[in-house]
């Protein structure tokens, strides 16, 4: 179910794009379940924002996982959905998440490089040891970034875009995510999400070329309020 409340999760728009602080459990495309996609209620939100009587055009940019929360780039036409899709391609567009893990990793900072399976059946991705066909190269960079009594905080520059990469890399460091059950935390979140999120995103403007610098607040029904962020 898509929050209601979209106009107060808008982090930035213009005339081409859309930036929005999406929620856990909210999905950017249509999956087997069906469900509302965050771009569908936002054509809605817009059309009847501004009254428009034809279609409202959103196109998919990126994407993050189902029960991850933060900052997603939507374009509001197709030039900019054509220009920032090459600018995802090139690495031109520059992702910052924090995670919350139980444990503390072996070093303060690192960047993790890995060869990554993705098995569709189970929609589940592994770390290979070595380079196949079937594999893609993985890579970030992150640091720990604050502790608590219980928990630490680790920020992480994504430098490729694999399925379930963050998640699947710090599983293999043995710093998997709060409430990821399917990467080896032993149990769920409240609200069914993980305890990661995509703080900030950094890009040169598709067609103004101003620079573009959007931090996306973090959920308040988590344990973020813990650190000094």
């Amino acid at each position: 179910m898509i929050d209601s409340n979209i106009n107060g999760r808008i982090l930035y728009e213009d005339n081409h794009i859309m930036i929005v602080n999406k929620n856990v459990g909210e999905i950017i495309q249509t999956d087997k379940t069906c469900d509302e996609t965050l771009g569908d209620a936002l054509k809605q939100y817009i059309k009847t924002r501004d009254n428009k009587p034809g279609n409202v055009f959103i196109g998919v940019v990126h994407r993050i996982d189902r029960p991850v929360s933060g900052a997603v780039v939507f374009a509001k036409t197709s030039k900019a959905l054509a220009r920032l899709n090459n600018m995802f391609r090139e690495g031109n567009i520059h992702k910052t998440y924090y995670a919350i893990v139980k444990n503390k990793p072996q070093e303060e900072e690192a960047t993790l490089v890995n060869n990554l399976f993705r098995n569709k059946e189970i929609n589940k991705s592994f770390v290979r040891e070595k380079h196949a066909n079937n594999t893609k190269q993985a890579k970030l960079r992150y640091t720990l970034a604050g502790k608590s009594d219980t928990y630490f905080l680790i920020e992480i520059e994504l430098m490729t875009g694999r399925h379930h990469q963050i998640r699947c890399q710090l599983a293999a460091i043995g710093c998997p995510i709060k409430g990821d059950l399917k990467y080896g935390y032993p149990r769920s979140n409240a609200n069914g999400g993980i305890s990661l999120h995509a703080r900030r995103i950094e890009f040169i403007h598709p067609v103004s070329n101003n620079k573009i610098e959007i931090a996306a607040p973090f959920p308040e029904n988590d344990l973020w309020h813990r650190f000094a962020i």
